[in-house]
């Protein structure tokens, strides 16, 4: 008796995660004569510092924004720089829109193959987090209009503080390479600043995905879940360490732990501050060796570009 249910409770959990995998895609189609579908996926996350246009956005009021100022010359040397990675799939944070970044990648990138683009923009500041692909998005899951707590911090009244402001500067989508593999990747600029307010700002943004992660894994027990970005804090801290803790599916691994590889500032690299983590069913398909923080171009270069350096990995796009 115990066996027959057993057996039956593995067949209906079985049918959940097809019947998840088979409802994600059901509506989901590529543009027609697409055909692009490779075995294995480059992904590229950057911090490209206060990239912005050179058109004033009249519903956000800011110096920096309203003049374009600090862009000579990086236009330029980001288009060189994407080119030299030649990633399948870019993501860009403090980077003003995913309406400019289409507008570059169809001037200086047209022969690449940057199809699909997708951002969660805030409507009161100017650093959003982009993604542009050469492989098929699916659904954009935003968090800008939600509240997340700020464990252990209390307002003068000693009630416990929440924040909404940065929660644009975080979103997840869905990702399909080819037939046979999806994902679903998650874009972060996490709260800046060091101290215990920004600690628990970051632990609060944590804690919510963590929750958001759990719906995905328990809409299909075998989905890939992989996180990237500036998460603005280090390898040790008890933030990164909440974004790695969880059981099964929503257990992160860094493929960087215990490595003397660093990301910021480009000028000199001493701290590991941007990050990609993938859950435990997506590590198996982590490419050896391909996790990188490395540059693109000279270092000179590097250094006007962005304060930040570039994060790369690529994955394996196949079917367990």
């Amino acid at each position: 008796m115990r066996l027959c249910l057993h057996i039956f409770l593995l067949l209906f959990m079985a049918q959940l995660t097809v019947s998840g995998q088979s409802l994600k895609r059901q509506a989901v189609a590529a543009p027609v004569g697409f055909d692009y579908a490779p075995k294995e996926i480059k992904i590229l996350s950057w911090n490209v510092e206060h990239f912005i246009d050179q058109h004033d956005n009249p519903y956000i009021n800011n110096r920096r924004e309203d003049s374009g100022e600090g862009m000579a010359g990086r236009e330029a040397l980001l288009m060189k720089a994407i080119r030299a990675a030649d990633a399948d799939i870019v993501v860009l944070q403090e980077f003003e829109s995913v309406q400019y970044l289409a507008g570059l990648a169809k001037e200086h990138l047209s022969d690449m193959g940057y199809l699909f683009f997708a951002d969660a923009e805030s409507y009161s500041w100017y650093m959003n987090v982009v993604i542009m692909s050469k492989v098929p998005l699916g659904t954009i899951y935003s968090y800008g209009a939600l509240y997340t707590p700020v464990p252990g911090i209390v307002n003068e009244e000693g009630l416990e503080e929440t924040q909404i402001n940065i929660n644009t500067r975080m979103w997840s989508i869905d990702v399909f390479p080819n037939a046979a593999y999806d994902f679903v990747l998650t874009g972060v600029h996490l709260k800046a600043g060091r101290g215990e307010r920004n600690e628990q700002m970051r632990l609060g943004q944590i804690n919510f995905l963590k929750t958001q992660f759990a719906r995905f894994v328990k809409e299909d027990r075998r989905a890939n879940l992989l996180m990237l970005g500036d998460f603005n804090c280090m390898p040790d801290s008890k933030e990164f360490k909440a974004a790695l803790a969880g059981k099964k599916g929503n257990r992160f691994i860094d493929p960087l732990a215990g490595t003397d590889i660093y990301s910021h500032p480009s000028k000199q690299p001493t701290r590991r501050i941007d990050h990609i983590i993938a859950n435990q069913n997506m590590i198996s398909e982590l490419v050896a060796g391909s996790v990188k923080i490395e540059d693109l171009l000279s270092r000179e270069e590097m250094v006007q570009l962005s304060d930040h350096m570039p994060v790369m990995a690529t994955f394996r796009a196949s079917d367990k």
